[in-house]
């Protein structure tokens, strides 16, 4: 989708900065890092929230679709870039969120109404069967016709946009990393990349095993296979999702005390926490060029 098709100004910085990040640390290690910044794509719809956003606004428009419906909390990046995508591109919006109503609105939420979108609430034991034809009957009887996008994004077309990824680093690498939520940034990467290179996705999720069929059934809906150039580490989820410990805390204010960047918590603070720990560990072989996508 271009940015010819915006129907209101959209400033997207691509391809998204690559930046070397000089670590005493990685440097003993004997590993290279670079950092893909795509947090700095669009303040509007950051990191992988274009990505997965790119093709799936495509579908809609191409399948005639007035109307984007989607999931997520209350603190949903997902819902706040999905209501930022319709204002841009000319879609109505609705978010679904997970539990009951509370005012006033949080700034995310408050964000998304701004920018155009119908809020509904489903209660919690609803909302994990959210996806049942059931319930998504019951909503286009309320919102009419929409496209959907599941939660967090993560869905066949999804992919390509992520896939895109590699081919914008323009340098040598022999893995590239990125934070696991849904698993959709993990299966894109990995498709775009070329022989002999991986792509390794760190959980954020306590329990996340799932993660590897999921990202295997997204290939597969696709690209129509799941190559064995990837693989997920679940071990740095601190907690799990939307979880901390000290120990993250700690290193979330090191690394920016050293590096001049802060991390989200979330998400791309564990990744980097693991790779620094995999890297000090001996995991990566002496002379190892990382890539980490700060996926916002």
């Amino acid at each position: 989708m271009s940015h010819a098709a915006s129907v209101r100004p959209l400033d997207l910085r691509l391809p998204s900065p690559l930046e070397e990040l000089p670590d005493g640390r990685l440097t003993r290690a004997g590993v290279r890092l670079h950092l893909k910044r795509d947090d700095l794509i669009s303040p509007e719809i950051p990191g992988n929230k274009w990505r997965k956003l790119k093709y799936n606004l495509a579908a809609a428009r191409a399948e005639g679709h007035h109307a984007l419906l989607t999931f997520g909390g209350a603190y949903s990046n997902h819902i706040r870039a999905t209501a930022a995508a319709g204002h841009c591109f000319g879609f109505a919006t609705v978010g679904v969120i997970r539990g009951e109503e509370h005012l006033p609105l949080n700034p995310s939420l408050d964000y998304a109404v701004r920018h155009g979108m119908r809020l509904a609430y489903l209660d919690r034991a609803t909302y994990r069967d959210k996806m049942s034809p059931e319930v998504i009957a019951g909503l286009h009887g309320r919102f009419g016709d929409f496209y959907l996008l599941p939660e967090g994004g993560s869905n066949a077309a999804a992919l390509p946009g992520c896939a895109e990824i590699p081919g914008e680093i323009g340098r040598p690498f022999d893995l590239i990393c990125c934070p696991c939520g849904t698993g959709g940034t993990l299966a894109g990467l990995a498709h775009g990349l070329g022989a002999g290179q991986r792509a390794l996705g760190f959980s954020v999720l306590k329990g996340g095993q799932f993660l590897a069929r999921d990202v295997a059934g997204l290939q597969r809906a696709a690209f129509g296979t799941s190559p064995g150039n990837w693989s997920v580490e679940y071990d740095f989820h601190f907690g799990g999702f939307a979880r901390r410990k000290p120990a993250l805390e700690e290193f979330i204010a090191d690394f920016r005390a050293r590096h001049a960047l802060t991390l989200n918590w979330v998400y791309t603070a564990k990744m980097m926490y693991g790779i620094f720990a995999l890297a000090e560990r001996g995991v990566f072989p002496a002379g190892t060029a990382i890539v980490a996508v700060i996926t916002g």
